[in-house]
Protein backbone atom coordinates (compact mmCIF):
# COMPACT_ATOMS: atom_id res chain seq x y z
CA UNK A 1 0.00 0.00 0.00
CA UNK A 2 1.06 3.41 -0.99
CA UNK A 3 2.41 6.08 1.88
CA UNK A 4 -0.70 8.21 0.94
CA UNK A 5 -3.37 5.20 1.25
CA UNK A 6 -1.81 4.39 4.19
CA UNK A 7 -2.44 7.66 5.91
CA UNK A 8 -6.23 7.81 4.66
CA UNK A 9 -6.67 4.84 6.54
CA UNK A 10 -5.17 5.72 9.32
CA UNK A 11 -7.54 8.92 9.43
CA UNK A 12 -10.64 6.87 8.33
CA UNK A 13 -9.94 5.14 11.50
CA UNK A 14 -9.37 7.21 13.83
CA UNK A 15 -12.44 9.13 12.66
CA UNK A 16 -14.82 5.82 13.16
CA UNK A 17 -13.65 5.54 16.74
CA UNK A 18 -14.38 9.05 17.19
CA UNK A 19 -18.05 8.71 18.48
CA UNK A 20 -17.92 6.12 20.89
CA UNK A 21 -18.71 6.25 24.40
CA UNK A 22 -15.85 6.37 26.48
CA UNK A 23 -15.32 5.25 30.24
CA UNK A 24 -12.65 5.56 33.24
CA UNK A 25 -11.78 6.00 36.98
CA UNK A 26 -8.75 5.59 38.32
CA UNK A 27 -7.09 3.07 35.85
CA UNK A 28 -3.75 3.69 33.74
CA UNK A 29 -3.15 6.91 35.22
CA UNK A 30 0.14 6.39 36.65
CA UNK A 31 1.34 3.24 35.31
CA UNK A 32 4.10 4.01 32.91
CA UNK A 33 5.81 6.48 31.54
CA UNK A 34 5.65 5.88 27.38
CA UNK A 35 2.08 4.65 27.59
CA UNK A 36 0.78 7.76 29.63
CA UNK A 37 2.54 10.09 26.56
CA UNK A 38 0.18 8.09 24.11
CA UNK A 39 -3.02 8.37 25.83
CA UNK A 40 -2.43 5.25 27.05
CA UNK A 41 -3.29 3.39 23.65
CA UNK A 42 -0.55 0.77 23.36
CA UNK A 43 -2.03 -2.72 23.45
CA UNK A 44 -0.79 -3.31 19.38
CA UNK A 45 2.63 -1.37 20.38
CA UNK A 46 3.13 -2.65 23.81
CA UNK A 47 6.12 -0.13 25.86
CA UNK A 48 8.78 -2.84 26.34
CA UNK A 49 8.86 -4.15 30.33
CA UNK A 50 5.82 -2.07 30.31
CA UNK A 51 4.07 -4.42 27.81
CA UNK A 52 3.50 -6.29 31.53
CA UNK A 53 0.60 -4.33 32.11
CA UNK A 54 -0.44 -3.44 28.86
CA UNK A 55 0.05 -6.20 26.58
CA UNK A 56 2.46 -8.95 27.95
CA UNK A 57 2.65 -10.43 24.08
CA UNK A 58 4.87 -7.36 24.03
CA UNK A 59 7.28 -8.85 25.85
CA UNK A 60 8.30 -11.11 22.90
CA UNK A 61 9.59 -8.45 21.58
CA UNK A 62 12.30 -7.70 23.35
CA UNK A 63 15.43 -9.56 22.96
CA UNK A 64 18.40 -10.09 24.59
CA UNK A 65 18.34 -8.66 28.84
CA UNK A 66 17.05 -5.76 30.27
CA UNK A 67 16.56 -3.30 32.97
CA UNK A 68 14.10 -0.52 33.30
CA UNK A 69 13.93 2.24 36.14
CA UNK A 70 11.35 4.44 36.47
CA UNK A 71 9.78 7.34 38.11
CA UNK A 72 6.32 9.55 38.40
CA UNK A 73 4.94 12.49 40.39
CA UNK A 74 1.39 13.80 40.28
CA UNK A 75 -0.16 16.36 42.07
CA UNK A 76 -4.44 15.96 42.57
CA UNK A 77 -5.99 19.46 42.96
CA UNK A 78 -9.85 19.00 43.10
CA UNK A 79 -12.35 21.89 44.73
CA UNK A 80 -16.24 22.40 45.25
CA UNK A 81 -18.36 25.14 46.24
CA UNK A 82 -21.81 24.83 47.86
CA UNK A 83 -25.08 26.98 47.77
CA UNK A 84 -28.68 27.13 48.92
CA UNK A 85 -31.05 27.29 45.72
CA UNK A 86 -34.47 29.06 46.38
CA UNK A 87 -36.56 27.50 48.62
CA UNK A 88 -34.17 25.67 50.52
CA UNK A 89 -35.46 23.94 53.61
CA UNK A 90 -34.27 21.33 55.47
CA UNK A 91 -37.33 20.11 57.76
CA UNK A 92 -38.03 23.66 58.78
CA UNK A 93 -34.09 24.77 58.87
CA UNK A 94 -33.35 27.57 55.95
CA UNK A 95 -29.82 28.28 56.71
CA UNK A 96 -27.12 25.85 56.03
CA UNK A 97 -23.69 27.53 57.31
CA UNK A 98 -21.47 25.80 54.11
CA UNK A 99 -23.70 28.11 51.96
CA UNK A 100 -21.26 29.79 50.03
CA UNK A 101 -19.05 28.23 50.90
CA UNK A 102 -15.87 26.93 48.92
CA UNK A 103 -13.26 23.64 50.10
CA UNK A 104 -9.64 24.52 50.43
CA UNK A 105 -5.92 23.31 49.92
CA UNK A 106 -6.00 19.59 48.76
CA UNK A 107 -2.72 17.69 49.24
CA UNK A 108 -1.73 14.20 48.62
CA UNK A 109 -0.50 10.84 50.65
CA UNK A 110 0.83 8.21 50.28
CA UNK A 111 0.18 4.46 51.60
CA UNK A 112 3.53 2.86 52.43
CA UNK A 113 3.15 -0.79 52.52
CA UNK A 114 4.03 -2.24 56.03
CA UNK A 115 4.62 1.08 57.37
CA UNK A 116 0.52 2.13 56.94
CA UNK A 117 -0.01 6.47 57.00
CA UNK A 118 2.92 8.36 57.40
CA UNK A 119 1.94 11.94 58.83
CA UNK A 120 3.28 13.89 55.77
CA UNK A 121 0.99 16.22 53.71
CA UNK A 122 2.81 15.86 50.36
CA UNK A 123 2.20 18.43 47.41
CA UNK A 124 2.30 15.95 45.15
CA UNK A 125 3.18 12.45 45.27
CA UNK A 126 6.60 10.51 43.16
CA UNK A 127 6.54 6.24 42.86
CA UNK A 128 9.30 4.65 41.72
CA UNK A 129 9.52 1.38 39.97
CA UNK A 130 11.68 -1.34 38.47
CA UNK A 131 11.34 -3.48 35.48
CA UNK A 132 13.88 -6.58 34.28
CA UNK A 133 12.95 -8.69 31.24
CA UNK A 134 15.75 -11.80 30.54
CA UNK A 135 15.52 -13.13 26.98
CA UNK A 136 17.82 -16.01 25.42
CA UNK A 137 19.60 -15.45 22.18
CA UNK A 138 17.46 -16.90 19.58
CA UNK A 139 14.76 -18.26 22.43
CA UNK A 140 11.15 -17.35 21.47
CA UNK A 141 10.74 -17.25 25.17
CA UNK A 142 11.38 -13.78 27.49
CA UNK A 143 10.49 -13.74 31.09
CA UNK A 144 9.78 -10.45 32.98
CA UNK A 145 8.47 -8.64 36.22
CA UNK A 146 7.83 -5.46 36.91
CA UNK A 147 6.64 -2.84 39.66
CA UNK A 148 4.31 -0.07 39.24
CA UNK A 149 1.08 1.67 40.36
CA UNK A 150 -2.33 0.13 38.67
CA UNK A 151 -4.60 2.18 40.54
CA UNK A 152 -4.46 5.57 42.80
CA UNK A 153 -6.68 8.23 44.14
CA UNK A 154 -5.17 10.43 46.56
CA UNK A 155 -6.71 13.32 48.31
CA UNK A 156 -5.77 15.25 51.84
CA UNK A 157 -8.20 17.96 53.02
CA UNK A 158 -7.39 18.08 57.01
CA UNK A 159 -4.96 21.38 56.58
CA UNK A 160 -7.61 23.11 57.18
CA UNK A 161 -10.25 22.02 59.54
CA UNK A 162 -13.14 24.23 58.86
CA UNK A 163 -12.87 22.49 54.95
CA UNK A 164 -16.42 22.05 54.05
CA UNK A 165 -15.22 19.04 52.04
CA UNK A 166 -14.61 17.22 55.84
CA UNK A 167 -18.15 15.83 55.23
CA UNK A 168 -17.12 13.62 52.48
CA UNK A 169 -13.26 13.17 52.93
CA UNK A 170 -10.94 14.62 54.80
CA UNK A 171 -8.24 11.71 53.32
CA UNK A 172 -9.12 9.24 50.76
CA UNK A 173 -6.35 7.02 50.04
CA UNK A 174 -6.97 4.35 47.14
CA UNK A 175 -4.51 2.52 45.58
CA UNK A 176 -2.96 -0.37 44.05
CA UNK A 177 1.12 -1.09 44.38
CA UNK A 178 2.07 -3.94 41.86
CA UNK A 179 5.51 -4.50 43.46
CA UNK A 180 6.17 -8.02 41.81
CA UNK A 181 4.60 -9.38 38.36
CA UNK A 182 5.99 -12.62 37.34
CA UNK A 183 5.70 -12.56 32.99
CA UNK A 184 6.17 -14.15 30.11
CA UNK A 185 6.05 -13.54 26.40
CA UNK A 186 5.93 -16.25 23.59
CA UNK A 187 6.84 -15.71 20.33
CA UNK A 188 4.91 -18.06 18.34
CA UNK A 189 6.25 -16.97 14.91
CA UNK A 190 7.63 -13.39 13.43
CA UNK A 191 4.00 -12.31 13.61
CA UNK A 192 2.47 -13.53 16.08
CA UNK A 193 2.97 -13.77 19.82
CA UNK A 194 1.29 -14.29 22.94
CA UNK A 195 1.89 -13.61 26.34
CA UNK A 196 0.57 -13.75 30.54
CA UNK A 197 1.20 -12.07 33.45
CA UNK A 198 0.35 -12.15 37.08
CA UNK A 199 1.09 -9.11 38.72
CA UNK A 200 0.72 -9.36 43.03
CA UNK A 201 -0.31 -6.09 44.13
CA UNK A 202 -0.37 -4.44 47.62
CA UNK A 203 -3.84 -2.44 47.99
CA UNK A 204 -4.99 -0.09 50.57
CA UNK A 205 -8.27 1.81 51.22
CA UNK A 206 -8.58 4.28 53.32
CA UNK A 207 -11.50 6.75 54.33
CA UNK A 208 -11.72 9.22 57.05
CA UNK A 209 -14.75 11.55 57.08
CA UNK A 210 -16.04 13.66 59.24
CA UNK A 211 -20.10 13.55 59.26
CA UNK A 212 -23.79 15.19 59.25
CA UNK A 213 -27.04 14.48 58.64
CA UNK A 214 -29.20 17.17 56.98
CA UNK A 215 -32.19 15.42 56.27
CA UNK A 216 -35.89 15.99 56.75
CA UNK A 217 -36.50 14.15 59.51
CA UNK A 218 -33.89 14.90 61.63
CA UNK A 219 -34.79 18.48 60.74
CA UNK A 220 -38.14 18.32 61.92
CA UNK A 221 -36.81 16.36 65.18
CA UNK A 222 -34.54 19.33 65.62
CA UNK A 223 -37.37 22.20 65.30
CA UNK A 224 -39.66 19.92 67.89
CA UNK A 225 -36.76 20.43 70.37
CA UNK A 226 -36.63 24.06 69.58
CA UNK A 227 -40.00 24.30 70.20
CA UNK A 228 -40.32 22.28 73.86
CA UNK A 229 -37.14 22.46 75.58
CA UNK A 230 -36.08 25.36 77.55
CA UNK A 231 -32.91 27.09 77.30
CA UNK A 232 -31.32 25.29 80.17
CA UNK A 233 -32.41 21.99 78.23
CA UNK A 234 -34.95 20.45 80.67
CA UNK A 235 -38.08 20.33 82.44
CA UNK A 236 -40.29 17.87 84.67
CA UNK A 237 -43.09 17.25 81.95
CA UNK A 238 -39.99 16.20 79.57
CA UNK A 239 -38.46 14.24 82.35
CA UNK A 240 -41.73 12.20 82.71
CA UNK A 241 -42.26 12.29 79.23
CA UNK A 242 -39.65 10.92 76.18
CA UNK A 243 -36.39 13.04 77.23
CA UNK A 244 -35.94 14.52 74.17
CA UNK A 245 -34.95 17.64 76.09
CA UNK A 246 -32.47 15.94 78.75
CA UNK A 247 -29.30 15.87 76.74
CA UNK A 248 -29.26 20.06 77.35
CA UNK A 249 -27.65 22.29 75.10
CA UNK A 250 -25.43 20.06 73.74
CA UNK A 251 -27.96 17.56 72.90
CA UNK A 252 -30.41 19.86 70.80
CA UNK A 253 -30.30 18.28 67.43
CA UNK A 254 -29.62 20.25 64.50
CA UNK A 255 -28.89 19.00 60.92
CA UNK A 256 -26.00 21.22 60.20
CA UNK A 257 -23.88 19.92 63.26
CA UNK A 258 -21.17 17.73 63.04
CA UNK A 259 -22.04 14.32 64.36
CA UNK A 260 -19.13 11.84 63.96
CA UNK A 261 -16.02 11.13 62.51
CA UNK A 262 -15.23 7.71 60.71
CA UNK A 263 -12.16 6.42 59.91
CA UNK A 264 -11.49 3.31 57.77
CA UNK A 265 -8.33 1.89 57.34
CA UNK A 266 -7.68 -1.29 55.52
CA UNK A 267 -5.03 -3.23 53.24
CA UNK A 268 -4.78 -6.55 51.11
CA UNK A 269 -1.15 -7.00 51.29
CA UNK A 270 -1.00 -9.69 49.10
CA UNK A 271 -3.89 -10.02 46.08
CA UNK A 272 -2.81 -11.54 42.47
CA UNK A 273 -4.58 -10.60 38.95
CA UNK A 274 -3.86 -12.22 35.58
CA UNK A 275 -2.97 -10.46 32.32
CA UNK A 276 -3.33 -12.26 29.19
CA UNK A 277 -2.30 -10.32 25.91
CA UNK A 278 -1.88 -11.50 22.10
CA UNK A 279 -0.10 -8.94 19.75
CA UNK A 280 -0.09 -9.76 15.30
CA UNK A 281 2.02 -7.67 13.44
CA UNK A 282 1.15 -9.18 10.09
CA UNK A 283 2.99 -6.29 8.26
CA UNK A 284 5.51 -3.23 9.62
CA UNK A 285 3.06 -0.46 9.19
CA UNK A 286 0.37 -2.59 11.00
CA UNK A 287 -0.38 -4.72 13.98
CA UNK A 288 -3.63 -5.64 16.23
CA UNK A 289 -3.21 -6.08 20.29
CA UNK A 290 -5.54 -7.02 22.80
CA UNK A 291 -5.13 -7.64 26.76
CA UNK A 292 -7.63 -9.02 29.36
CA UNK A 293 -7.05 -7.61 32.77
CA UNK A 294 -8.50 -10.08 35.56
CA UNK A 295 -10.22 -8.57 37.89
CA UNK A 296 -10.36 -9.57 41.83
CA UNK A 297 -12.71 -9.85 44.76
CA UNK A 298 -10.17 -8.20 47.05
CA UNK A 299 -10.78 -8.90 50.35
CA UNK A 300 -9.48 -6.46 52.58
CA UNK A 301 -8.65 -6.50 56.59
CA UNK A 302 -8.25 -3.51 58.97
CA UNK A 303 -9.57 -1.10 61.28
CA UNK A 304 -12.20 1.52 62.23
CA UNK A 305 -12.49 4.22 64.81
CA UNK A 306 -16.14 6.05 65.20
CA UNK A 307 -15.61 9.01 67.34
CA UNK A 308 -19.29 10.61 68.69
CA UNK A 309 -19.49 14.09 69.17
CA UNK A 310 -21.77 15.12 71.71
CA UNK A 311 -25.22 16.06 69.76
CA UNK A 312 -26.18 12.33 69.43
CA UNK A 313 -24.15 11.12 72.53
CA UNK A 314 -25.96 13.92 75.25
CA UNK A 315 -29.37 13.13 73.05
CA UNK A 316 -29.36 9.18 73.72
CA UNK A 317 -28.26 10.04 77.26
CA UNK A 318 -31.44 12.20 77.89
CA UNK A 319 -33.46 10.07 76.44
CA UNK A 320 -32.23 7.21 78.44
CA UNK A 321 -32.83 9.23 81.73
CA UNK A 322 -36.35 9.99 81.48
CA UNK A 323 -39.67 7.72 82.12
CA UNK A 324 -40.55 6.63 78.81
CA UNK A 325 -37.48 7.12 77.15
CA UNK A 326 -35.98 4.19 77.25
CA UNK A 327 -39.50 2.38 75.94
CA UNK A 328 -39.17 4.80 72.61
CA UNK A 329 -35.73 3.34 72.59
CA UNK A 330 -36.38 0.20 72.65
CA UNK A 331 -39.16 0.20 70.58
CA UNK A 332 -36.72 1.84 68.01
CA UNK A 333 -33.93 -0.32 67.90
CA UNK A 334 -31.68 3.11 70.05
CA UNK A 335 -28.66 2.47 72.10
CA UNK A 336 -28.97 2.95 75.47
CA UNK A 337 -25.51 5.21 75.40
CA UNK A 338 -23.13 5.97 72.82
CA UNK A 339 -19.08 6.06 73.52
CA UNK A 340 -17.28 8.88 72.73
CA UNK A 341 -14.82 6.44 70.83
CA UNK A 342 -15.79 3.15 69.27
CA UNK A 343 -12.78 1.01 67.51
CA UNK A 344 -12.02 -2.23 66.22
CA UNK A 345 -11.49 -4.54 63.62
CA UNK A 346 -13.29 -4.70 60.15
CA UNK A 347 -13.29 -6.50 57.03
CA UNK A 348 -14.86 -5.69 53.04
CA UNK A 349 -14.78 -7.81 49.59
CA UNK A 350 -13.97 -4.75 47.26
CA UNK A 351 -13.77 -5.81 43.74
CA UNK A 352 -10.88 -5.01 41.58
CA UNK A 353 -12.62 -4.92 38.38
CA UNK A 354 -10.94 -6.63 35.15
CA UNK A 355 -10.12 -4.73 32.45
CA UNK A 356 -10.36 -5.41 28.19
CA UNK A 357 -8.74 -3.65 25.59
CA UNK A 358 -8.02 -4.04 22.25
CA UNK A 359 -5.84 -1.60 19.86
CA UNK A 360 -4.43 -0.57 16.68
CA UNK A 361 -1.28 0.42 15.60
CA UNK A 362 -0.83 2.01 11.82
CA UNK A 363 2.06 3.80 10.46
CA UNK A 364 1.11 4.96 7.18
CA UNK A 365 4.47 6.78 6.76
CA UNK A 366 8.02 6.54 8.18
CA UNK A 367 7.99 9.62 10.29
CA UNK A 368 4.09 8.92 11.46
CA UNK A 369 2.31 6.36 13.61
CA UNK A 370 -1.29 6.53 14.92
CA UNK A 371 -2.67 4.24 18.18
CA UNK A 372 -6.49 4.08 18.64
CA UNK A 373 -6.94 1.89 21.59
CA UNK A 374 -10.70 0.89 23.24
CA UNK A 375 -11.21 -0.42 26.45
CA UNK A 376 -13.80 -1.58 28.94
CA UNK A 377 -13.72 -1.61 32.88
CA UNK A 378 -16.23 -3.55 34.75
CA UNK A 379 -16.91 -0.49 37.16
CA UNK A 380 -20.60 -1.69 37.71
CA UNK A 381 -19.47 -4.05 40.12
CA UNK A 382 -19.02 -0.86 42.45
CA UNK A 383 -22.94 -0.49 43.13
CA UNK A 384 -22.58 -0.85 47.01
CA UNK A 385 -20.10 -1.20 49.01
CA UNK A 386 -20.49 -2.80 52.51
CA UNK A 387 -17.95 -3.14 55.59
CA UNK A 388 -18.43 -5.78 57.99
CA UNK A 389 -17.44 -4.20 61.77
CA UNK A 390 -16.73 -6.70 64.88
CA UNK A 391 -19.28 -5.45 66.89
CA UNK A 392 -22.72 -3.25 66.88
CA UNK A 393 -21.54 0.55 65.99
CA UNK A 394 -24.12 2.33 68.69
CA UNK A 395 -24.02 5.10 66.09
CA UNK A 396 -25.21 2.71 63.15
CA UNK A 397 -27.72 1.77 65.80
CA UNK A 398 -29.27 5.23 65.95
CA UNK A 399 -29.61 5.03 62.08
CA UNK A 400 -32.27 1.97 62.55
CA UNK A 401 -34.63 4.23 62.47
CA UNK A 402 -33.62 5.29 59.04
CA UNK A 403 -34.42 1.52 57.69
CA UNK A 404 -30.43 0.29 58.18
CA UNK A 405 -31.46 -3.10 60.31
CA UNK A 406 -27.74 -4.52 60.94
CA UNK A 407 -25.59 -1.94 62.69
CA UNK A 408 -22.69 -4.10 62.53
CA UNK A 409 -22.18 -3.50 58.59
CA UNK A 410 -22.05 -0.30 56.52
CA UNK A 411 -23.46 -0.69 53.32
CA UNK A 412 -21.51 3.13 51.10
CA UNK A 413 -24.42 3.25 48.13
CA UNK A 414 -22.08 3.66 44.26
CA UNK A 415 -23.58 3.17 41.56
CA UNK A 416 -21.15 3.05 38.90
CA UNK A 417 -21.52 1.82 35.50
CA UNK A 418 -19.17 0.21 32.69
CA UNK A 419 -18.78 1.47 29.27
CA UNK A 420 -16.55 1.75 26.60
CA UNK A 421 -13.40 4.12 26.64
CA UNK A 422 -11.02 5.42 23.57
CA UNK A 423 -7.37 6.83 23.41
CA UNK A 424 -5.18 8.09 20.64
CA UNK A 425 -1.49 8.14 20.74
CA UNK A 426 0.48 9.80 17.65
CA UNK A 427 4.46 9.10 17.38
CA UNK A 428 6.39 11.22 15.36
CA UNK A 429 10.34 10.55 14.25
CA UNK A 430 12.17 13.22 13.00
CA UNK A 431 15.58 11.99 13.62
CA UNK A 432 16.86 8.21 13.88
CA UNK A 433 17.52 9.04 17.84
CA UNK A 434 14.67 10.97 18.66
CA UNK A 435 10.74 9.93 18.76
CA UNK A 436 8.09 12.44 20.34
CA UNK A 437 4.87 11.25 21.25
CA UNK A 438 1.36 12.65 21.92
CA UNK A 439 -1.96 11.35 23.56
CA UNK A 440 -5.16 12.47 23.87
CA UNK A 441 -7.76 10.20 25.98
CA UNK A 442 -11.64 11.77 26.59
CA UNK A 443 -12.12 10.04 29.75
CA UNK A 444 -15.68 9.59 30.35
CA UNK A 445 -16.55 8.64 33.37
CA UNK A 446 -18.20 5.56 34.91
CA UNK A 447 -19.85 7.85 37.38
CA UNK A 448 -23.52 8.70 36.56
CA UNK A 449 -23.80 12.72 37.08
CA UNK A 450 -26.23 11.39 39.93
CA UNK A 451 -24.33 9.38 41.42
CA UNK A 452 -20.65 11.59 41.75
CA UNK A 453 -19.43 13.22 44.69
CA UNK A 454 -16.33 14.71 46.74
CA UNK A 455 -15.36 10.76 47.66
CA UNK A 456 -14.70 10.45 44.14
CA UNK A 457 -14.79 13.72 42.30
CA UNK A 458 -14.19 12.24 38.95
CA UNK A 459 -16.41 13.66 36.55
CA UNK A 460 -15.98 13.16 32.52
CA UNK A 461 -12.55 14.62 31.99
CA UNK A 462 -9.73 15.11 29.24
CA UNK A 463 -6.19 13.96 29.17
CA UNK A 464 -3.81 15.43 27.33
CA UNK A 465 0.07 14.33 27.11
CA UNK A 466 3.22 15.10 25.20
CA UNK A 467 7.19 13.33 25.44
CA UNK A 468 9.93 12.52 23.95
CA UNK A 469 12.19 9.34 23.68
CA UNK A 470 15.78 9.87 23.26
CA UNK A 471 18.60 6.75 22.29
CA UNK A 472 21.49 8.10 24.76
CA UNK A 473 23.53 5.21 22.87
CA UNK A 474 22.85 1.79 21.21
CA UNK A 475 22.47 0.60 24.76
CA UNK A 476 20.05 2.89 26.70
CA UNK A 477 17.31 5.09 26.25
CA UNK A 478 15.47 7.69 27.80
CA UNK A 479 11.30 8.34 28.10
CA UNK A 480 10.18 11.81 29.40
CA UNK A 481 6.26 12.38 29.61
CA UNK A 482 3.84 15.37 30.90
CA UNK A 483 0.82 14.77 31.29
CA UNK A 484 -2.44 17.06 32.34
CA UNK A 485 -5.82 15.91 33.20
CA UNK A 486 -8.80 18.37 33.64
CA UNK A 487 -13.05 17.75 34.13
CA UNK A 488 -15.83 19.59 36.51
CA UNK A 489 -18.99 19.24 37.15
CA UNK A 490 -22.46 20.37 38.68
CA UNK A 491 -24.35 19.17 41.02
CA UNK A 492 -28.05 20.73 41.07
CA UNK A 493 -29.96 20.26 44.83
CA UNK A 494 -31.36 17.07 45.43
CA UNK A 495 -30.13 15.36 42.13
CA UNK A 496 -27.56 12.87 43.52
CA UNK A 497 -28.62 10.74 46.36
CA UNK A 498 -24.75 10.25 47.14
CA UNK A 499 -24.31 13.42 48.02
CA UNK A 500 -26.82 16.35 48.12
CA UNK A 501 -30.50 14.73 48.24
CA UNK A 502 -33.08 16.11 50.59
CA UNK A 503 -35.10 13.17 51.66
CA UNK A 504 -37.62 12.00 54.60
CA UNK A 505 -35.05 8.71 55.54
CA UNK A 506 -31.80 9.07 52.98
CA UNK A 507 -29.04 9.58 55.52
CA UNK A 508 -26.42 7.57 54.39
CA UNK A 509 -25.06 9.35 53.12
CA UNK A 510 -26.26 13.07 51.34
CA UNK A 511 -23.77 15.55 53.47
CA UNK A 512 -24.74 18.41 51.41
CA UNK A 513 -28.70 17.69 51.53
CA UNK A 514 -30.54 20.27 49.17
CA UNK A 515 -27.48 22.17 48.52
CA UNK A 516 -26.00 22.61 44.75
CA UNK A 517 -22.58 21.33 44.79
CA UNK A 518 -20.22 22.26 41.58
CA UNK A 519 -16.49 20.81 41.44
CA UNK A 520 -13.93 20.08 39.89
CA UNK A 521 -10.85 18.26 39.67
CA UNK A 522 -7.15 18.68 38.30
CA UNK A 523 -4.47 16.17 38.00
CA UNK A 524 -0.47 16.75 36.62
CA UNK A 525 1.84 14.25 36.12
CA UNK A 526 5.82 14.21 35.21
CA UNK A 527 7.24 10.65 34.73
CA UNK A 528 10.54 8.91 33.16
CA UNK A 529 12.03 5.74 31.96
CA UNK A 530 15.62 4.72 32.27
CA UNK A 531 15.94 1.88 30.54
CA UNK A 532 18.66 -0.41 29.94
CA UNK A 533 20.01 -3.46 27.65
CA UNK A 534 22.33 -5.78 28.27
Amino acid sequence: MQPLRRLVLAAAVAAACAPAAHAALTENLTTNVTAMALGNAVTADPPGIGSVHFNPAGLARLEGDSETIHNWAASIRTSASFRQPAGFDVGGWTDDPLNGKSTGPVRQIMYVPGYGMPGWRLPGVAVPGLGMAWNKKGSPWTFATDSYMSQAMSVDRTTDVNDPGQYQGRQIQIQRLVYLSPSVGYKYSDTLRFGAAVPIAHAAFVVDTNMRFPNELLGVFGKLQQGWCPENGGNIIDTFGFGVCGGGKDGMVSPFKKAANMRLEMTAPVDPTLNLGVLWEPKPWFALGAVYQGGSKTHYTGNYQFSADPMLRNFVRGLNSSLLGPIAGAVLGFPSSIPAVQHGNMSATIPFPYHVQVGIKLRPVQMVQLNVDASYANWNEWNALTFQFDQSIKLLEVARLYGIPDSSKLTIPRGYKSLVNLGYGLQLYPHERVTLRFGYEPRKTSIPSDKVDLIAPLPNTKLLSAGFNLKLSKTMDLSVTGSYMTGKFSTPANTDCNMNCNTFLNVIYNPYAGLDVNADIHVRYFGFELTKRF
